[in-house]
């Protein structure tokens, strides 16, 4: 896959939700924190040209359908929730060329003092 980081995107970081996925009984029953960070890479020249939000993505946009997707059923692991999370924004979002997501757990089931567990993903429309 070719490089990212000269493309246009849309940023979306520390969105936090609280929901019940998971491995572990205790977190289907309990739930916990998740926090999901989103770059979604398109064109922007026309955006940037007109000054119109009909030629971009709107922001609130993306967070509802994020939550929708994050809410409307349950996973056992981040990389499932992601990729649903993923599929649902490339459904909805025909100006999407690629996204890169990173699903983070600041309080999984683990012996560590400090830190989280976190997957990153990064596809391409024809990839999902």
């Amino acid at each position: 896959m070719d490089s990212f980081a000269d493309r246009d995107r849309i940023i979306l970081a520390g969105l936090a939700f609280y929901g019940y996925h998971g491995v572990m009984m205790e977190e289907n029953a309990l739930g916990q924190r998740f926090r999901i960070d989103l770059e979604l890479g398109l064109d922007m020249s026309e955006a940037a040209r007109s000054d119109d939000v009909a030629s971009t993505i709107s922001y609130a946009h993306i967070y509802d359908l994020v939550k929708e997707a994050f809410e409307e059923r349950r996973f056992k692991l981040i990389e499932a929730l992601g990729h649903h999370i993923m599929a649902r924004l490339f459904e909805r979002f025909d100006k999407l060329d690629w996204i890169r997501i990173k699903v983070r757990k600041p309080e999984a089931p683990l012996p560590i003092v400090a830190g989280e567990a976190a997957i990153e993903m990064v596809r391409t429309r024809e990839q999902i």
